[in-house]
């Protein structure tokens, strides 16, 4: 096991040290599964009052919380089911879980999570899943598409939750309802045989060899990530990647070229993709995120990996507001117009079936 609690191997599958379970988690089937898989295992397992705020985890340096805390699962009971918007990629989230195992220095949940992102799974799926239901039946008849990753990487704990395969068998029953999910995890393995209908899209997140040796930890390793969604791919899955963050940096427009090359030679080594029918979705989708931060992140960051050589000048950002209220600091626009610039004619030449679903 190496020190964020991720078991290192073919797959990064994650391992808790601690679990915490509230006690009202008790009452539903997946508590209860759970509750009994960690009682007979090696780690160290106790009650708490709610999943919201849990206390005494080891640490003299908030970085040292801060591995304790992403050492940690949390199993409890979502009480608020009225979801969250989610743009640009789905209309709602759906709150399955809450965190993720990795330590990647840039991510976004630095922001949402601050200094204690331990890792939370949520029993009450079939009320979720309930919930859902009622936001597709709202917007008949127009389709309703929900995101899985919006405050999580849900694969990471699916060995232990099954959580994600329940969500995939409930949307390929709905009509209308749609469902994705973003992860840098590739044991896809217990996805590969479900029914899905073509409903569920997985993508995969990655970046180039500059920001994955600087700023990703106990995340696999980008090939893996590619494998994983062409097996996700031949189960007849639409699949896609995530490009994010995008980072501006000497040599960059080299890298990033070259990721989108490696891309397609594994697509086409691995999976006869230019032999399939001319149907949508024979091709992956992108989304293409450039790096931002708040001023909460930032500050988290630079607490939590003073040295890690993030770029977090404001001086060299543009200050926008986002769709939850707080604002963040971009690329300025001439740099967003060499990004597109780069992608799309270079995506649009190697996935002619394949689609930019949104630059920001």
């Amino acid at each position: 096991m190496v020190g964020n609690g991720v078991v290192k191997g073919e797959f990064c599958v994650f391992k808790p040290a601690r679990v915490f379970i509230e006690e009202d988690a008790l009452n539903y089937d997946l508590g209860k599964k759970l509750y009994a898989l960690f009682s007979g295992q090696d780690v160290d397992l106790s009650f708490t009052g709610t999943h919201n705020r849990i206390r005494g985890l080891q640490g003299v340096t908030p970085y040292e919380r801060f591995l304790e805390a992403k050492k940690t699962l949390v199993i409890g009971v979502r009480r608020t089911l009225d979801f969250a918007g989610c743009r640009p990629s789905a209309h709602f989230q759906l709150p399955l879980t809450t965190g993720c195992p990795g330590r990647c220095t840039y991510c976004y949940l630095h922001t949402t999570l601050g200094k204690n992102p331990y890792v939370r799974v949520y029993v009450n799926v079939d009320e979720i899943l309930q919930a859902a239901q009622r936001y597709i039946e709202q917007r008949l008849p127009q389709s309703t598409l929900f995101e899985g990753s919006a405050t999580s990487d849900p694969l990471s704990v699916e060995h232990y939750t099954g959580s994600l395969a329940g969500a995939i068998n409930f949307f390929a029953g709905v009509e209308q309802g749609f469902f994705r999910i973003a992860t840098k995890q590739v044991a896809v393995k217990p996805l590969l045989a479900l029914k899905h209908s073509g409903k569920t899209r997985v993508r995969l997140s990655l970046n180039v060899p500059y920001v994955v040796q600087k700023f990703e930890r106990g995340v696999p390793a980008v090939k893996e990530r590619i494998r994983a969604a062409v097996s996700l791919r031949k189960s007849g899955y639409p699949v896609g990647f995530l490009i994010a963050p995008i980072f501006v940096f000497p040599g960059w427009k080299e890298q990033y070229r070259d990721l989108i090359k490696e891309i397609s030679g594994q697509w086409e080594q691995c999976f006869a993709v230019r032999g399939l029918p001319p149907v949508p979705g024979a091709d992956p989708s992108f989304e293409l995120i450039t790096h931002r931060f708040t001023p909460r992140a930032q500050k988290n960051i630079l607490d939590l990996f003073p040295e890690s050589g993030l770029p977090l000048k404001e001086s060299e950002r543009k200050f926008k507001y986002g769709q939850f209220g707080y604002g963040k600091y971009v690329y300025p626009p001439e740099v967003y117009n060499e990004v597109k610039d780069l992608f799309y004619p270079l995506i649009g030449r190697l996935f002619p079936r394949g689609e930019v679903e949104y630059l920001v």
